[in-house]
């Protein structure tokens, strides 16, 4: 049975509940099933419709997690620090006075470095592909037309589906930098961290700030998804909204780098996503990171307005 047919049962599951209950009633079934006289209506409604969603959003929070394609994806996250901190092992031999003698004087530093790294494409592509899939996957292999059939309706389906893009961001952020810990301890010295501004700090500091970089990451990563969740409901390929979030995350940067139209600059969100590097500095620079916060909500509060739309207003069943 394939993972979409799972999420069928669990759908199908779910529509039959409130039928079932409903026709027990109406046959004057077993009294102990219908809702108790004292209890108000709304709070039985509201109970079921909680329940519902949580059912919804765990199917298809283990639906992107048992996917080979999707865990294939956070193998190579994990895999990318791990090349990274090779890398700089190798190359830090006999080179103690270089920036990379420098990283490799400490192996905390390493998670920021790994985050600097992936998060210009690597990082998106794997929530691309993910976001991407969420709407024009299921459209595509024809399994939307069940899960629209759930009484969950469609803003709370386009929500939950949104809950699980967040989910793995985050998920995708905290095992690059666990990743990035693990061979920064196994491979290099770990103790007080030397921040950009000059400062040292100590390593339980460091570690916070690792988990501050993390959080950040995922936030802009959540910003994308958005963005690739609104592509998602315009088309029923999702390959071709894939390509189209990737794209545009390239296209962004490419226009960033342009320095005679640098005034798009604060627009752009692949702007922001270095933002962290506020972190690495004493006292930590919180304004840009509050800019790039809010360029981040910017972008999900815009994107899901567009999703939510077309979502609910077109009939993407394939």
């Amino acid at each position: 049975m394939s993972a979409r047919e799972t999420v069928r049962e669990t759908v199908t599951e779910e529509t039959a509940m409130p039928v079932a209950d409903d026709a027990a009633g109406r046959t004057g079934g077993n009294t102990t099933t219908a809702t108790p006289v004292s209890m108000p209506v709304s709070m039985h409604v509201s109970g079921h419709t909680a329940a519902h969603t949580a059912r919804l959003l765990a199917s298809e929070i283990g639906l992107t997690f048992r996917r080979p394609r999707n865990l294939a994806m956070l193998g190579v996250l994990a895999a990318v620090p791990v090349l990274i901190g090779v890398a700089v092992r190798v190359a830090s031999r006999g080179d103690g006075g270089s920036l990379i003698g420098q990283v490799a004087g400490n192996g905390l530093v390493l998670t920021f470095a790994a985050f600097l790294v992936m998060l210009p494409l690597v990082l998106p592509l794997a929530v691309a592909v993910v976001a991407g899939d969420a709407v024009a996957g299921e459209a595509g292999q024809g399994t939307l037309r069940y899960l629209l059939v759930a009484p969950a309706g469609r803003t709370r389906l386009l929500a939950v589906k949104y809950a699980d893009v967040v989910v793995f961001c985050l998920a995708a952020c905290a095992l690059v930098a666990l990743s990035a810990l693990a061979v920064g301890v196994a491979l290099f010295p770990v103790g007080p961290v030397t921040l950009l501004s000059g400062t040292t700090v100590s390593a339980a500091e460091g570690l916070l700030r690792v988990g501050l970089v993390a959080l950040y990451s995922a936030a802009g990563m959540a910003a994308l998804g958005a963005v690739a969740l609104a592509v998602s409901t315009l088309t029923e390929a999702a390959i071709g909204a894939v390509a189209a979030s990737v794209v545009l995350v390239v296209v962004s940067q490419v226009v960033g780098a342009i320095p005679q139209i640098a005034v798009v600059r604060p627009f752009l969100l692949t702007s922001w996503w270095s933002s962290f590097d506020g972190l690495l500095r004493d006292p930590m620079a919180t304004d840009e990171m509050g800019r790039g916060l809010l360029a981040f909500l910017a972008y999900i509060v815009i994107f899901g307005s567009i999703a939510w739309s077309r979502f609910t207003s077109k009939d993407i069943t394939a």
